[in-house]
């Protein structure tokens, strides 16, 4: 009987065994067995960056973590079904991987940004160029705000930034959050079409009516570093009764604006609107 069809019969005969246990051959570990056990029971768990390089010490990938040991532990396993084939080639590469420990997650974003600009390792596909220096701009008409991405400064626009690509992701969430304030009992499902995915027009418009000045009011107080007034604000308006799940996302996204705003400069000046 040919080894094929031994196994198959007894698959067969032991239809209970789950999947993880039928694999002949682990997957492939190249770094633990390039670098050993120990290595990664000995990272640190904090914030840093982490650089992969060759035999050469050339290096072949930058990238950033909040927490290293976690980060890190994600790599130890190459399972070529569930990883992309370019991750594979790298992680059969690696030699040694260099820590430098930050102390938070904007330090070690600013670090990992300054060094893919610097190496431009060839593992890494974003962040190696220069981003436009682009900045969310907004602006309030009679009772409407408008919220856009920009990358030059207008005297009928408000500004903050620069902040690069992360500018549309920062505008993506005040749009939703925003949305929220005005239209509380509308919920989720009331956002305009595309919103809680992030895709937005370049330029959107939020009819405000008789809200116009506590939205104007608290985003600027938002854009100036009063992430937990703007936050109370928001979760003042909120229903009593919102579905958890729509909590759970409004938590988010005022986390998410928490932490980009703690990490980013200053709004720039601009005519009152």
């Amino acid at each position: 009987m040919t080894l094929g069809l031994s196994l198959s019969v007894w698959f067969v005969l032991n239809p209970t065994v789950p999947a993880a246990q039928q694999l002949l051959f682990p997957d492939p570990q190249p770094l633990v067995e390039r670098l050993g056990r120990d290595f990664f029971r000995q990272l640190p768990e904090c914030p840093g960056v982490y650089l992969m390089r060759d035999a050469c010490d050339a290096i072949l990938y930058v990238g950033k973590a909040k927490n290293l040991r976690k980060r890190l532990a994600s790599y130890r396993v190459a399972n070529p079904d569930r990883m992309p084939t370019r991750l594979l080639r790298l992680l059969r590469t690696v030699a040694h991987i260099e820590l430098q420990e930050c102390p938070d997650e904007s330090t070690a974003l600013a670090r990992e940004s300054e060094l893919l600009r610097a190496v431009r390792p060839r593992f890494n596909r974003a962040g190696t160029w220069p981003a436009p220096p682009r900045h969310v701009a907004w602006r309030c008409v009679e009772h409407q705000l408008h919220l856009a991405v920009a990358e030059t400064s207008d005297a009928n626009w408000r500004f903050h930034g620069p902040l690069g690509s992360g500018a549309f992701a920062l505008r993506a969430v005040l749009a939703r959050l925003l949305w929220f304030a005005v239209h509380p009992c509308l919920g989720m499902s009331g956002l305009p079409v595309g919103w809680f995915h992030g895709r937005l027009n370049p330029e959107i418009t939020i009819h405000c009516g008789p809200m116009i000045e506590p939205v104007a009011s608290n985003l600027e107080k938002l854009l100036s570093g009063q992430t937990i007034e703007f936050s109370e604000w928001i979760r003042t308006l909120l229903p009593a009764d919102l579905h958890h799940f729509e909590e759970a996302a409004v938590e988010a996204d005022l986390e998410f604006v928490s932490e980009t705003i703690k990490g980013s400069p200053r709004p720039m000046k601009s005519a009152a609107f």
